[in-house]
């Protein structure tokens, strides 16, 4: 199972937001480049980056600040935030990005992420942000009547390579995953889900390494590792073993 640090992007620094609130930002970093070598030395295979400026401005912000992470790392990214467009995959692609998230524009705009998974194949990934169950896009910031399940089942056989699933009211929240809603959701779809939101320790990550075989790729995990909750080589050591 792969575990992704989180590296979230407000102004060009390293944060970690409580509940989607923007207003209650914790910088953790204010290199995102330096975090990026830190995760990458302790032997992390993969980096987890949102744009949260551009997840509200529905276009990317933080340029400056992702490229200093693909300058400074080797290892693969997957990218979010405000990618609306089949231009802006194809320049992050071009610049080194692994894997796109497409979060609000896969509920406005489905036959873009169609677009992206033929041009792109196995670059792309949904992202599928929930409270209470129903969609929220736009940077968490508007409420659909959407559920998880339903957006999912949209791009069933259309090369989605993964979908990340999180419980909106458990991130940065340091409540624990809802790994139920998780399960729930990877067990009904045959694309494999990534599970983030609230990871708090490591029996955390030990229940969804129990879990695996029940299409269960990876997981985010973002405060937990900024605050030492959970030690980032025992986290790996956990998930690897």
């Amino acid at each position: 199972m792969k575990l992704f640090p989180a590296i979230d992007l407000k102004k060009g620094s390293c944060v970690r937001l409580l509940r989607g609130d923007m207003d209650a930002a914790t910088v953790f970093n204010s290199s995102p480049g330096d975090q990026a070598k830190k995760f990458e030395s302790s032997g992390c295979k993969w980096l987890h980056v949102v744009d949260l400026d551009g997840a509200f401005a529905g276009h990317s912000v933080n340029l400056e600040a992702v490229n200093s992470i693909l300058e400074a790392v080797k290892v693969p990214i997957q990218l979010g935030g405000g990618i609306r467009d089949i231009k802006q995959v194809e320049f992050w692609i071009d610049q080194g990005v692994s894997r796109i998230i497409l979060g609000t524009a896969a509920l406005m705009n489905p036959e873009f992420v169609k677009q992206s998974c033929a041009a792109f194949p196995g670059k792309i990934v949904v992202g599928i942000d929930a409270l209470k169950g129903h969609v929220a896009v736009n940077g968490w910031s508007e409420n659909t009547k959407i559920t998880s399940l339903e957006l999912a089942k949209r791009f069933e056989d259309n090369g989605v390579s993964s979908i990340i699933f999180t419980d909106i009211d458990r991130d940065g929240a340091m409540q624990g995953v809802n790994i139920d809603a998780t399960l729930e959701l990877s067990s009904a779809i045959s694309i494999p889900v990534i599970a983030s939101g609230g990871v708090s320790s490591i029996k955390d990550l030990q229940s969804l390494k129990a879990r695996a075989s029940e299409n269960i790729e990876g997981v985010i995990c973002g405060r937990a590792l900024y605050n030492g909750a959970i030690d980032l080589k025992e986290a790996l050591k956990t998930l690897s073993s």
